[in-house]
C-alpha cells in the first residue's frame, strides 16, 4: 500500500455560498458545553472544517484538541449525548472506579484489616452509594473534556457521523435533522462494541453485557462470566469482592486473554482462584435459557468435546471481548472495506486507500486500548500537519486492573521461542521485596527477558500490587531501546516496589544482589 497517498493541506474549505442558513442558536448544556442546535431552508445545515473527527473516546477528542493546536479548525462528531467515548463512559473509568471501591469493602469486611489491627464491626455495603461514586467521576470527567473542547476552540456536533463523501461528513441528531461537515481530511475514531454471543440475547438485567455489568441494583448470588480475559476477570474480580459466586467459563486454556505470558498467566489464575473465583477452562458455552423462576441455566462443555453440564446463575455476563464499530458509517459511499476482522485497513500514516480519509483506535489493527488510540491520535493529525509519523506496538503496555495487578510490555517468552531470538530472563518474587512486605502484599512477581547477546530489554511481565505502575518504567526503557545494565544502573528509592524492576536487572546483568539469575537458552 502506498505511504504516500495525497498531499496534505491545512487551508480552509471554500464555504458553499449558495445555501442560505437561517439559524436558531438553541443552548443546550451538554458536559458543561453548549451545542448549537442548527436549521435551514434547505434541506440540511453546512459546516466547514480542515479535520473531523468522528468520535470523541480517547482517541477521537486528543486526535480533535491536538489538531487545533496544530491550527486545523475542527469538528468532532460525537453519536452519544456526553463525551468520552466507551472507556470514559461504560468501559475504563466506571470499572476502575468500581475495582477500587469493591476492594476497599473486601478489606473491611474480610479479614485484611483485622490482620493489621484494624478491628471494624457492622460493615455493610451501600451499593446505590457505590454506584452514585462510579457515576459522579465519570460526570467530573465528561464535562472535562467538554471545557477542554470549548477551550481548544473544537466544534462538537452532537449526533451520529456517517461519511457521505470522500470529503464530507453527514451527522444526524436524534431529532432526525442533520448536519453536513464539508472536510479537507476525516478522521474515523468510532472505537469498538461489546461483541455478542451467537444465540444469547444481552437484556442489560440479568443477562448483561460489561455495561450492564457497571450498574447492576443488587449483588447477584451466583454469577458466571463468559469469558476469562481482562474485562471478564476485572468484573468478575468486582462481584466477588462485593458477595458474589463467581464462576468464569474460558474457551481457552488461561486466564487474563491473548498476550499474557502464559508462567504469569498461571500465577494470576492461582492467586484469584484462592480469592475465590473458579474457573472452566477449555470450556465452551453451547447456551443459555431463562427460566420461570428467574434463573439462567447456561448449558457448557469441553472445547475438545465432552459430556455436557448446566450451570446456573441470577445473572450471567458476556465478555467475549468486542468489535469495531463501523457499522453505518458509510464506508461504502467511498469505496472502503473492512479486513477479514472487521477493522479499517491504514497505512503507515493511518491513511486509508481514501487519501483523505484516516482511522485510529480500536477500527485498526493492534490492541484495543485506550492509550494506544490516543498516541495514534496524536501522531496522526501531526502527520496531516507534514510532521513524522511513528509508533512502536512492540512498546506499549496492557494492565489488567485486578488486585493483584497484572501488567506486561513487550515480548512473552512463549513469543521470544517462537521467534527464535535468543534471551535471558531474570525472576524476583513480591514475597522478598521490602515495601511489598511492609505492605503485607506479597503476591506476585517480576519477570524481565533481556537479549542474550546484546542485554536489550525485549519485554516485562509483573504480577503484583501497582504493577500497573510499575510497567511503565520497563516501557519507557525499551521505548528509549535501553539494556539491563543501563536499568540496573540507575539509584532507585528504597523501599518501593519498583526495586523490582531494578534488581531483575541487576540479575540480568550477571550482578545479583538478592535471589539466583535464571538463564534461559
Amino acid at each position: 500500500m502506498d505511504d504516500n497517498y495525497n498531499s496534505i493541506t491545512a487551508e480552509p474549505y471554500t464555504t458553499q455560498a449558495d445555501i442560505k442558513v437561517q439559524i436558531c442558536l438553541l443552548t443546550v448544556p451538554i458536559c458543561g458545553a453548549t451545542v448549537l442546535s442548527v436549521r435551514t431552508y434547505a434541506d440540511k445545515a453546512q459546516i466547514d472544517a480542515d479535520v473531523t473527527v468522528v468520535g470523541s473516546g480517547p482517541g477521537g477528542y486528543v486526535a480533535a484538541i491536538k489538531a487545533t493546536q496544530l491550527g486545523f479548525k475542527t469538528v468532532c462528531v460525537e453519536k452519544n449525548p456526553t463525551l468520552g467515548g466507551t472507556c470514559l463512559n461504560v468501559g475504563c473509568i466506571p470499572s476502575k472506579a468500581l475495582l477500587n471501591n469493591s476492594y476497599l469493602y473486601h478489606q473491611a469486611h474480610g479479614k485484611d484489616f483485622e490482620s493489621r489491627g484494624i478491628e471494624i464491626s457492622g460493615i455493610t455495603l451501600n451499593l446505590e452509594k457505590m454506584m452514585s461514586q462510579k457515576s459522579g467521576a465519570v460526570k467530573a470527567l465528561t464535562g472535562g473534556i467538554a471545557h477542554l473542547f470549548k477551550q481548544n476552540k473544537v466544534t462538537h456536533v452532537n449526533g451520529f457521523g456517517r461519511i457521505t463523501g470522500k470529503n464530507q461528513v453527514t451527522a444526524t441528531a436524534e431529532d432526525g435533522s442533520e448536519q453536513v461537515i464539508n472536510s479537507n481530511n476525516i478522521l474515523i475514531a468510532t472505537g469498538s462494541e461489546v461483541t455478542p454471543f451467537p444465540g444469547i440475547e444481552v437484556d442489560e438485567d440479568t443477562v448483561v453485557s460489561s455495561t450492564g455489568a457497571l450498574d447492576l441494583k443488587k449483588v447477584p448470588e451466583q454469577l458466571i462470566v463468559i469469558g476469562a480475559g481482562v474485562i471478564g476477570v476485572e468484573l468478575g474480580s468486582v462481584w466477588q469482592r462485593l458477595g458474589s459466586n463467581v464462576t468464569a467459563v474460558e474457551f481457552l486454556g488461561h486466564v487474563g486473554g491473548m498476550g499474557i505470558d502464559m508462567e504469569i498467566s498461571k500465577n494470576f489464575q492461582r492467586i484469584l482462584q484462592k480469592q475465590g473465583i473458579k474457573f472452566k477452562l477449555g470450556t465452551k458455552v453451547m447456551g443459555a435459557i431463562k427460566r420461570p423462576d428467574g434463573k439462567i441455566d447456561v448449558a457448557v462443555e469441553a472445547a475438545a468435546g465432552g459430556k455436557n453440564e448446566t450451570l446456573t446463575c441470577d445473572v450471567l455476563l458476556v465478555c467475549i471481548g468486542r468489535r469495531p464499530f463501523t457499522r453505518n458509517l458509510g464506508l461504502e459511499n467511498v469505496g472502503l472495506e473492512l479486513d477479514n476482522r472487521g477493522r479499517i485497513p491504514v497505512n503507515n500514516r493511518f491513511q486509508t486507500k481514501v487519501p483523505s480519509i484516516y482511522a485510529i483506535g480500536d477500527v485498526i489493527a493492534g490492541p484495543m486500548l485506550a492509550h494506544k488510540a490516543e498516541d495514534e491520535g496524536i501522531i496522526c493529525v501531526e502527520g496531516m500537519a507534514g510532521g513524522g509519523v511513528h509508533i512502536d506496538y512492540n512498546c506499549v503496555p496492557s494492565v489488567v486492573y485486578t488486585h493483584p495487578e497484572v501488567a506486561w510490555v513487550g515480548k512473552t517468552e512463549e513469543q521470544l521461542k517462537e521467534e527464535g531470538i535468543p534471551y535471558k530472563v531474570g525472576k524476583f518474587p513480591f514475597a522478598a521485596n521490602s515495601r511489598a512486605k511492609t505492605n503485607a502484599d506479597t503476591d506476585g512477581l517480576v519477570k524481565i527477558l533481556g537479549h542474550k547477546e546484546t542485554d536489550r530489554i525485549l519485554g516485562a511481565h509483573i504480577l503484583g500490587c501497582g504493577a500497573g505502575e510499575i510497567i511503565n518504567e520497563a516501557t519507557l526503557a525499551m521505548e528509549y531501546g535501553a539494556s539491563c545494565e543501563d536499568v540496573a544502573r540507575v539509584c532507585h528509592a528504597h523501599p518501593v516496589s519498583l526495586t523490582h524492576t531494578h534488581t531483575r536487572q541487576r540479575t540480568l546483568g550477571g550482578r545479583p544482589i538478592r535471589g539466583k539469575n535464571v538463564m534461559t537458552l
